[in-house]
């Protein structure tokens, strides 16, 4: 075209041809452009390294500990940001470590605990026993953490923890519930190893996984105080039908009459001279996809980060509410996170992100226009190597040509063996941090597809 042309040509942005052309394969590359944000503004180079820099160096040792999914990051984060003499040990899950020069990284099992775990938790006790008044234990705690820093109470054995996690998960108990019942059965958990580094300063670094983002149900608290009790650990148990080992139940019912001292609650004076920071929490990573969301085209809807309760209720919920958003006429990006649950009745391997993802199918039956993601930040779906997995308006149509019951895999609590057969599970290896699941609908109601015009 001459520059005295009649005619200029329209250039669509890069927004309009993606939405002008959502097929199956935009459509997924979009969800997982919106995961990976959301990963990546909880990665610990991104959200610990501002909060290290204002960290004063102490006149004697400083000494890195730690204990979660992210444990391996954060502190590599540590040592490059880090000048002065530094040694240390994080304890993280398995395969999630990383080669570090001087801060040792130990793996472990997760979510059921094991002797690596309980041998690296007792030398990090060890270690913060041996600090004075002058040193800096800098604590770096993530999701997870609570399996991983597994060191029981006198009296418990690692069999006795082991079994009664065990139960905790089967029962689908909430990570609130668990944490409480850990935090009283551990000689490290809720505030324990602060306890432990006095007269040290303790600086504590988080990254939240938890709804409500409170620092004592992070990873079971180990350097804050505690206001749960030995009676709320009872009643947890009771409310879900759990029979503990005779030792863990005796020791609840030692410390709820008073012969076990509690854990420190707020307000102790022991615990005073901490500093608890927190470096990011699930809804700054759910805000980092909402704003990639809006730059893409779609309007962004955030319905919250602290989302629990059954996957396939609250999927019956969100096909609702997607329903209710189709009749809007817009393009919508419908984003929450949060941690659900799962009864495994069946013979599956559970998942709390591909049930969730399957009973979404299911509720929205082939619905046009519709495509959505599950999964879990640390890139592990339960007890799976694969974070979670995508749906489209195809998904069931796919399955049933496939020979595959939807249906019926879903009453097996099968999620991970349905979206491995129709290659639309998702797997990013350890993300190496944790801000609980991610959960993102893209909406195109018909008609809503720009095209190119002539002016």
């Amino acid at each position: 075209m001459t520059a005295g042309s009649r005619y200029r040509i329209a250039i669509p942005s890069i927004a309009s041809i993606l939405i002008a052309s959502m097929d199956r394969n935009t459509a997924f590359r979009l969800l997982r452009d919106l995961f990976d944000a959301a990963v990546g503004a909880a990665s610990p180079g991104q959200c610990l390294a501002p909060h290290l820099a204002t960290l004063t160096p102490p006149k004697g040792r400083t000494l890195v500990v730690g204990a979660g999914k992210a444990a391996a990051a954060m502190a590599k984060t540590v040592e490059a940001m880090w000048h002065g003499p530094l040694e240390g040990l994080v304890v993280t899950r398995e395969r999630h470590g990383l080669p570090l020069d001087r801060i040792e990284c130990v793996e472990a099992r997760h979510p059921v605990p094991d002797e690596r775990g309980r041998a690296a938790a007792g030398r990090i006790l060890d270690m913060v026993k041996g600090l004075g008044a002058d040193d800096l234990a800098i604590c770096l705690i993530s999701g997870g953490g609570s399996a991983l820093l597994t060191w029981p109470a006198e009296g418990i054995t690692m069999e006795d923890k082991q079994a009664l996690t065990r139960d905790l998960l089967r029962k689908s108990v909430p990570i609130g519930g668990i944490n409480t019942v850990r935090k009283h059965i551990s000689a490290i958990k809720g505030g324990r190893l602060a306890l432990a580094a006095q007269p040290a300063r303790v600086a504590t670094y988080l990254i939240s996984d938890v709804p409500g983002d409170d620092p004592s149900v992070i990873a079971s608290g180990p350097t804050v105080p505690d206001a749960s009790t030995f009676a709320d650990a009872q009643a947890v148990l009771r409310k879900h039908g759990i029979e503990p080992p005779a030792a863990i139940r005796r020791h609840l019912e030692d410390g709820a009459a008073g012969r076990i001292e509690e854990t420190p609650k707020p307000g102790d004076a022991r615990l005073a001279g901490g500093i608890t920071v927190m470096t990011v929490t699930p809804i700054e990573a759910l805000e980092a996809a909402a704003a990639l969301a809006g730059e893409r085209g779609f309007a962004p809807i955030i319905l919250g980060d602290r989302l629990e309760g059954l996957s396939r209720t609250l999927a019956a919920e969100h096909a609702a509410l997607i329903r209710r958003h189709l009749a809007d006429g817009k393009r919508l990006a419908i984003i929450s996170g949060g941690e659900t649950t799962v009864e495994v009745k069946g013979n599956g391997r559970g998942g709390r992100n591909v049930e969730y993802l399957l009973a979404l199918a299911l509720d929205l039956g082939g619905q046009p226009g519709v495509w959505s993601l599950a999964a879990d930040t640390d890139g592990v779906d339960g007890i799976e190597e694969i974070a979670g997995a995508m749906i489209g308006p195809d998904t069931l149509d796919r399955a049933r040509a496939g020979g595959i019951d939807a249906g019926a895999r879903l009453e097996d609590n099968d999620g991970h063996g349905f979206f491995e057969a129709l290659g639309d599970a998702i797997v990013t290896g350890p993300t190496r941090t944790n801000v609980n699941d991610f959960r993102v609908s893209l909406i195109v109601p018909p008609g809503q597809q720009p095209s190119s015009t002539r002016t």
